[in-house]
């Protein structure tokens, strides 16, 4: 996840619109509450890979070269149009005309080369710094193109350039974004409280600002499942995408005030053991943490049915998808027997886990079907800020459970010990590079399967099940995706009456 994501004025009053409207016509509203689970620390997509940041402000406040539709399909964003050279290592971007980022000053060609130079520095943090390593060059032959040659193909080349950590900044803002960003996009900052709220208002000067619906979106944290059901009942949220108590769906299916829908997200929900620290380095633990593991139990448990399970890293959605989840049967005799082998039994392993329901509640099964196969796992629940630093950041873990929510994210295991999962295998990063710079469909969907297949028989974790989009909107609220193929949701296209 492994994902992420307000000073509202009277909020209710809704901007009335000065109309005479015919008796009994619904007034359209033009502000809108989201409710989200999670807050990020900071508000820029190009150096936090907290999922919650994309959520709020990729596409709606900051815009990249392309964008992303819900079917998956790459459009066009910053860069009106482009074209391919024959041999597939030539982008030339044709840029969108007149726009300015949020501050009054003009984009150009120049924001491109700075925001590429700077994702691809030495000392660049940007999170999916992979996105730009297949990169050569550059250059601007003009203020209204840009061109980009690559070392090699790239099959995800033109969907990456759409993500958050691809967004396009200003140098003159890039050091304030942290906590005020600046962008091109529909919608401007406004403030962020933290704990408690954040804030935007329509960008009057986008170019296609006539079509959005909104003038003010606030995003409103809350973490607690109760607190979030509570929040939705007493009508203080308009949506809630991502909504954290899979168990009160029923009330709001049978509430008239309010639409439900399940969909699909690319958050793989893992297991995640520490492969550089003992006894993780071992793969028959790892396996026999893989037996001791009861998918179909922590789905209930955890997420009251509403999951889908995974044998391996990869979106069941997915067309390459290789259902893999009987290769290691839930077997606790054989579990025991594979600890006491490896010399483990009885051991003390800890489970740290982030504060979100999918994970809290599942380590709490996991502990207990641990201690059934013979391991004592001891769970501690930490704040967000603390895993990201002390678990994904300096891999102070044994092991962990997070969502992996962005898509064509199998790379990560090619990503070396310096990544949190600790893991390295020369001949899985071979078939990586395979995979990424296959631009045949059908030869990437075969080597795609024979990835899972690979992280599957080395156990490399505990995969558990695809992390689901389980949305809560009042009735009248339309434009939001039921399936989310990106960390973002554009809120353009959103309107509520």
């Amino acid at each position: 996840m492994t994902h992420s994501l307000r000073s509202l004025a009277l909020r209710g009053t809704a901007l009335a619109l000065c109309l005479a409207l015919p008796a009994g016509a619904a007034l359209a509203k033009s502000d809108i509450v989201i409710g989200l689970q999670q807050e990020p620390t900071t508000l820029d997509p190009t150096a936090d890979a907290t999922a919650s940041i994309d959520g709020m402000l990729t596409q709606n406040v900051f815009e990249s070269l392309t964008t992303v539709a819900e079917s998956g399909e790459v459009l066009p964003a910053l860069a009106e149009s482009w074209t391919v050279s024959e041999d597939g290592l030539t982008y030339t971007f044709q840029l969108a005309q007149d726009v300015t980022f949020h501050d009054g000053t003009t984009f150009d060609s120049s924001d491109v080369l700075f925001s590429f130079n700077r994702a691809m520095a030495e000392d660049s943090v940007n999170p999916s710094k992979g996105y730009f390593a297949p990169i050569a060059s550059v250059t601007a032959p003009d203020a209204a193109t840009v061109v980009i040659t690559l070392k090699e193909k790239d099959a995800f080349f033109l969907f990456n350039m759409a993500q958050g950590d691809a967004s396009i900044i200003a140098e003159e803002t890039s050091d304030t974004n942290s906590t005020n960003p600046v962008g091109t996009g529909p919608f401007k900052f406004d403030s962020w409280t933290r704990g408690d709220r954040l804030t935007l208002v329509k960008n009057p000067d986008w170019r296609d600002a006539g079509d959005v619906a909104l003038e003010q979106v606030e995003f409103r944290f809350i973490a607690d499942a109760a607190a979030a059901s509570a929040a939705m009942l007493a009508d203080e949220i308009d949506a809630f995408p991502g909504f954290p108590a899979p168990e009160l769906l029923p009330q709001f299916e049978a509430d008239p005030r309010f639409e439900v829908t399940v969909g699909s997200t690319e958050g793989e929900v893992i297991l995640a053991m520490n492969n550089a620290k003992a006894p993780f380095d071992q793969i028959e633990v790892r396996r026999a943490v893989s037996h001791a593991i009861d998918r179909e139990e922590i789905i209930d448990g955890a997420l009251y049915g509403q999951a889908v399970p995974i044998g391996s890293f990869y979106p069941p959605h997915g067309t390459a998808y290789v259902d893999l989840t009987d290769i290691y049967a839930h077997d606790t005799d054989k579990a025991k027997e594979m600890f006491e082998a490896a010399g483990v039994a009885g051991s003390t392993m800890t489970l740290r886990v982030p504060p979100f329901p999918y994970a809290t509640r599942s380590a709490e099964i996991i502990q207990a079907e641990l201690a059934e196969a013979g391991i004592d796992a001891k769970v501690e629940n930490v704040e967000w800020g603390f895993w990201l630093d002390e678990v994904y950041k300096k891999k102070n873990y044994d092991m962990t459970i997070i969502a992996h929510t962005s898509p064509n994210d199998m790379g990560n295991f090619a990503r070396g010990k310096d990544y949190f999962y600790g893991y390295e295998d020369p001949a899985f990063t071979a078939l990586w590079d395979n995979i990424r710079t296959e631009t045949d469909p059908a030869e990437r969907e075969a080597l795609l399967k024979e990835g899972q297949a690979f992280l599957t028989d080395q156990a490399v974790h505990g995969f558990l099940f695809q992390l689901p989009r389980l949305s809560v909107m009042k009735t009248g609220v339309e434009g939001f995706w039921q399936s989310a193929p990106v960390l973002f949701q554009p809120l353009a296209g959103v309107s509520v009456n």
